[in-house]
């Protein structure tokens, strides 16, 4: 018979079956989150219970159970612990369970080295990495590699190249973790440096992550010649291009501003992601070519790939931009089709688009479905409702959005001081102003500043907005002196009127909307050799106002207007629907206030000029073309604005 020894049978048979029947209640203790009943002892099978306990998150008492071996835990232990605590980036007990590999005497080897460095480069740690590192006996390719791309993900570059630089030999990994890392932290030129050495390597050749993070480097500065050599190499190599470098070279192309390559580069790609989508639609938005990129995201909803919330973010923040509410809403109609999270940032965006294009009912409801709306939602409806001539709205959502606890920000005070301007509340406007560093610990804007001048000046208090622009901390833009010059222009005030105008000269002195305003508070004044004065600076300067332009879109065609306009094919029938109107608001007393149009005119035709106002042309022939109950939207160009419209709402 064949003897029978400890080493041939396995080590399940060596219990007794009390022994046995423990093991497994220890077991089901465990996966059933209980206290052992039964001590632990040699015979249990730890490396199966420390399993069940950091498959179930349990890692601190995986650890613990460290301390209650009798014997040295096995190398297969330790690796499960410390992935664990990578897993979960929990430092501590990754520090308890090298201490341990020390208590217990284990030599932790190459390997289980590295594991701990991976340990600790990836739970932020780099001083206990480099302990070790410095510990090693014996490192591989592996332990340089880890340590140099864990200073580089925390942007430590010096240590990081330092270490490069030292390393015995390199692989494809060691220099795409140093270039990168030069990347992600804004400091191109010394990836593309890092890149060239590279090439230069006889033993290196790039692979697609290291070509793509020095395509990414030459976006940055943006160098498109520098790209280009880039792309040339990986057309000479005929390396097989994945998605990653298609949107390098996407982004490449868009950021250097040469438009028409990147969408050559995106029509090549036969794999779009939704990030390609919206990086092509976004760069075709930033260049200006508006229509393509609406065209584009068209394409992209009938493509089968998904927009998500920063594809309609970025459209429908263009919508606004241009006051293209009709294309907004076709936006809004496909994410309510193919549904949306009501709590992303698209919906902030939807908010933002309606208030902007005058639509606050629609804002208010969507604004209203919001689960928690955040600081954008609430500004851009307090702000709609201010530019759109509801500053009660405006000011009742300010105190609610207090009400929310949500703080406000600088943008939020604009839109609650313009609100006071258009209602007329001087003293609630200072006090609102005041509020922002006193209560709610914010720095004052120069659009904070402006607003409250343009209160002021239009209430004619202007020794408050002369001591305010004296005391301030940071210098008067173009905005506050216009403002001060529009509220000297209603009041008269001469003499402030020079000192606003001096200081529009300065900073804009080509801009013919500040000698027509002081033009005009002379003539109100009597001064005609004032006037002529200022008539005369502006030919010699060759200065020339443009009258303001007026649109308005109906069925999808845009109309635009200018002053005394006769080229649109409705011009006679505007006119007479113009003159009648006038005769019918005179029979009703209303009389034209024609202080503000050029003096040197007849009043009759003065009072001309004011009929044929590009608005009111506009509004005429929307009146016109519509059903009775239809509002009007009136898109306004000026000289004193900038180049974004607003829109105006017209009840029918």
């Amino acid at each position: 018979m064949k003897a029978i020894t400890r080493a041939t049978v396995p080590r399940c048979m060596l219990f007794s079956s009390t022994s046995h029947s423990q093991h497994f209640q220890f077991r089901n203790d465990i996966r059933n989150n209980l206290e052992p009943k039964y001590p632990i002892s040699e015979n249990n099978n730890f490396e199966e219970t420390i399993d069940v306990l950091c498959q179930q998150k349990r890692v601190k008492e995986a650890v613990e159970l460290l301390h209650r071996i009798y014997h040295r835990p096995s190398g297969r232990v330790y690796s499960t612990l410390i992935a664990a605590c990578v897993r979960h980036r929990i430092l501590e007990l990754g520090r308890r369970v090298h201490a341990h590999t020390k208590a217990s005497n284990f030599v932790l080897g190459v390997f289980m080295s590295n594991r701990l460095l991976d340990m600790y480069a990836k739970c932020g740690s780099l001083v206990d990495a480099q302990m070790l590192f410095d510990e090693m006996g014996q490192r591989d390719l592996c332990s340089w590699n880890t340590m140099i791309a864990g200073y580089a993900k925390l942007g430590r570059l010096e240590q990081a190249r330092k270490l490069f630089d030292e390393m015995p030999r390199r692989d494809h990994f060691s220099w795409n973790a140093a270039i990168s890392g030069y990347v992600s932290h804004d400091r191109p030129w010394e990836a593309l440096e890092l890149f060239r050495a590279m090439q230069r390597c006889e033993r290196s050749n790039s692979n697609k992550f290291t070509l793509s993070s020095a395509l990414a480097a030459s976006a940055a500065i943006p160098c498109l010649r520098l790209g280009k050599e880039i792309h040339g190499f990986l057309i000479r190599t005929e390396l097989n291009l994945d998605e990653v470098v298609w949107s390098a070279l996407l982004d490449l192309y868009g950021k250097c501003g040469s438009l028409d390559e990147a969408r050559g580069i995106f029509d090549q790609m036969k794999s779009k992601d939704v990030v390609s989508w919206t990086t092509m639609i976004h760069r075709c938005f930033e260049d200006g070519r508006k229509e393509e990129g609406f065209s584009l995201f068209r394409d992209l909803t009938r493509s089968g790939v998904r927009p998500n919330e920063y594809t309609f973010a970025g459209v429908l923040n263009k919508c606004a931009d241009h006051a293209a509410e009709h294309l907004g809403k076709e936006v809004h109609a496909y994410m309510m089709r193919v549904g949306y999270d009501p709590c992303s940032f698209a919906v902030s965006a939807l908010v933002h688009m309606y208030s902007k294009c005058g639509n606050t009912r629609v804002a208010r409801r969507v604004f209203n479905q919001m689960v928690q709306p955040d600081l954008v939602s609430w500004t851009s409806l307090i702000v709609g409702y201010a530019q759109n001539g509801e500053p009660d709205e405006a000011l009742h959502f300010f105190e609610l959005l207090l009400q929310s606890g949500t703080k406000p920000d600088q943008i939020t005070f604009v839109g609650v001081l313009s609100a006071c301007t258009h209602a007329g509340l001087v003293d609630k406007g200072l006090e609102y102003f005041h509020s922002i560093r006193e209560k709610h610990a914010l720095m004052h804007t120069t659009d904070h500043y402006a607003c409250v001048i343009d209160l002021l000046a239009r209430s004619g208090r202007f020794k408050e907005a002369e001591n305010i622009i004296d005391n301030m901390p940071i210098k008067p833009d173009k905005f506050l002196w216009g403002s001060l010059l529009g509220g000297c222009r209603i009041h008269g005030n001469l003499e402030l009127a020079k000192r606003a105008a001096k200081a529009l000269y300065e900073i804009e002195p080509e801009n013919p909307a500040t000698y027509i305003t002081l033009a005009n508070i002379y003539a109100n004044a009597g001064l005609w050799t004032e006037v002529a004065k200022v008539r005369k600076d502006m030919d010699n300067r060759g200065i020339v106002k443009k009258p303001g332009k007026s649109w308005i879109e109906i069925k999808r065609k845009v109309h635009v207007f200018l002053v005394g306009d006769t080229s649109h094919p409705k011009t006679s029938h505007i006119h007479e629907f113009l003159v009648e109107l006038s005769k019918k608001m005179k029979e009703e007393g209303y009389v034209p206030d024609t202080n503000f149009v050029l003096h040197d005119v007849e009043e009759e035709q003065k009072e001309q000029n004011l009929v044929y106002h590009s608005e009111k042309l506009a509004v005429a022939f929307g009146i016109l073309s519509t059903p009775p109950g239809t509002p009007i939207k009136v898109l306004i160009f000026s000289t004193k604005s900038s180049s974004i419209p607003s829109a105006n709402d017209y009840g029918k």
